[in-house]
């Protein structure tokens, strides 16, 4: 075909505003954001659990180090602090990506512990989790410009 590229926008001589394709993975920043949640309910809930050695998980089981109420320590402050992450993902700040790779992370490493006390949880929470840490490392860093790409639009509509 030999007709030309015409970038978007454009009105005068030399300036142009092109369309990128911004809105493309915030369908899964926003999952990350709801899983990291749902993490941070469960993590909260089984840390309590596992701290008042609730007849929930698995009897005699062996750990790396510590023991079922350790662990639940660990796993009620690491939910606690998921919620915050969860919301600063959601506020859309650019550090809430950041903070939310850091707790998936962690919460990663942690369930890979907890695997001798609940094992098809563990490793549920732990694929969950690898697919939160995709989706932000992907698509994190583009919800400010989907954003300012949005705003620009609605003005040049208003115009």
């Amino acid at each position: 075909m030999s007709t030309p590229y015409t970038p978007v926008g454009g009105t005068q001589a030399g300036e142009f505003a092109y369309d990128y394709d911004d809105e493309h993975g915030q369908g899964l920043v926003t999952f990350a954001g709801v899983m990291l949640m749902i993490a941070a309910v469960l993590n909260t809930l089984y840390g309590i659990a596992a701290i008042d050695k609730a007849s929930f998980f698995t009897a005699n089981a062996k750990y790396v180090f510590g023991d079922l109420k350790t662990f639940g320590w660990f796993v009620l402050v690491l939910g606690i602090v998921q919620i915050f992450a969860a919301l600063a993902i959601w506020q859309g700040t650019p550090w809430g990506r950041w903070f939310g790779v850091a707790c998936a992370s962690g919460n990663a490493i942690l369930q890979t512990l907890w695997i001798p006390a609940y094992p098809i949880l563990a490793m549920t929470i732990l694929t969950l989790d690898i697919i939160v840490i995709y989706g932000l490392l992907a698509y994190g860093g583009r919800r400010r410009s989907a954003r300012e790409a949005r705003a620009r639009a609605q003005a040049g509509a208003a115009s």
